[in-house]
């Protein structure tokens, strides 16, 4: 019998709001079964992929580096998504903006000065705010795809990035690897505390979304992004600009990314090279929807993943599991999250019957 989605009339409410906890309960319990079937003791396994990232002080302070750039990007997106656009490009925008600031520590190199760390910051977010305005300038010009030019502006930049450090950018000391140089002390992010990685990139991103959080909850153009979002024909009737906001919130989007681009490359590698981001653009969509397009709820959910990331390290050394299983871990949660607002948001019914008079 075929079945069709409804709406439900009294769709939202605290269901949405408890959809991302089922989630993940539900991808939990996936994973047991999974650790379950690959021979391992499914509560070891859970206990070293959520417990042992936040036994010691180490571990915690790399679950900040990682959720730092997951949460810059998450909040930038969540932005978009609420008032209806795609960006779904950010991965691209997030290497353009390691690209443009880690291009100014090459250029400055041994003759920099404390000028040198803010260009970086500015350029990488500027360079990801202009790379996310093509697709932007496109939808709202041309009515072209923007989940398509975005997407495909990914594999640009990737091969941008692959170009210059194997090429003009290449390190001459570098034994031939594809990198650059190593930033200068004038090009890296101050460390918060010794005996690890945490850096000033993570009191950014929370700064972030604390101004995220303010301009949704308490100024007129939240309010707009939120109306052109949910109602985009009372939007107009309102006399808010959707072609304008698109221009805005990719433009934010986009230097969000950057800027996260560059903080990673000025705050943790420490240089550029081929496939220094384990897709942090792609992985911060599940970080937007897990912590429901709100700016708080992508701090919340970004130090999730990032608990996956770093016990999936520790299952790869421990438990001798393949680093992908972080990837189907990450997976099962989009899917889980993706079929538990559908069902909040619709319930299945059989299909009408068409005539056959």
């Amino acid at each position: 019998m075929p079945l069709v989605l409804e709406r439900r009339a009294d769709a939202g409410g605290w269901a949405l709001l408890l959809s991302p906890l089922l989630a993940v309960a539900l991808t939990l319990a996936s994973s047991l079964v999974i650790f379950w079937f690959l021979g391992q003791d499914p509560w070891r396994a859970l206990r070293v992929y959520f417990l042992l990232p936040l036994s010691d002080s180490w571990g915690l302070q790399e679950v900040a580096v990682k959720a730092t750039p997951l949460v810059l990007i998450a909040v930038g997106l969540a932005l978009c998504f609420r008032s209806g656009n795609w960006n779904i490009g950010a991965e691209g925008q997030f290497l353009i903006g390691a690209i443009c600031g880690g291009g100014v520590a090459v250029w400055s190199h041994g003759a920099g000065g404390p000028w040198v760390l803010p260009l970086m910051l500015v350029a990488g977010a500027l360079g990801g705010m202009l790379y996310a305005l093509i697709p932007a300038v496109l939808k709202t010009r041309l009515r072209v795809n923007e989940i398509l030019v975005s997407l495909m502006l990914v594999y640009v930049a990737e091969f941008l990035l692959d170009w210059l450090v194997r090429g003009p950018w290449r390190d001459p000391m570098g034994f031939n690897m594809p990198q650059t140089v190593t930033f200068a002390r004038d090009a890296t992010l101050p460390l918060l505390f010794e005996g690890g990685r945490m850096n000033l990139g993570s009191v950014i991103a929370l700064v972030v979304v604390v101004a995220a959080a303010l301009v949704m909850a308490r100024t007129l153009k939240g309010f707009e992004i939120r109306l052109v979002g949910d109602a985009p024909r009372a939007a107009r009737f309102a006399g808010f600009s959707d072609r304008r906001l698109t221009i805005t919130v990719f433009a934010v989007s986009g230097a969000l990314a950057g800027l996260a681009g560059v903080l990673e490359a000025a705050g943790t590698v420490r240089q550029l090279l081929p496939g220094f981001s384990p897709a942090y653009g792609f992985t911060a969509i599940i970080v937007a929807f897990l912590g429901r397009l709100n700016p708080v709820g992508c701090l919340v959910a970004g130090l999730f993943i990032a608990i996956t990331f770093i016990g999936g390290e520790n299952a790869q050394i421990i438990l001798r599991l393949p680093r992908d299983m972080t990837l189907v871990f990450q997976g099962l949660l989009l899917f889980y999250i993706l079929a538990c607002d559908t069902l909040v948001l619709y319930r299945l019914r059989p299909a009408p019957r068409r005539s056959t008079a």
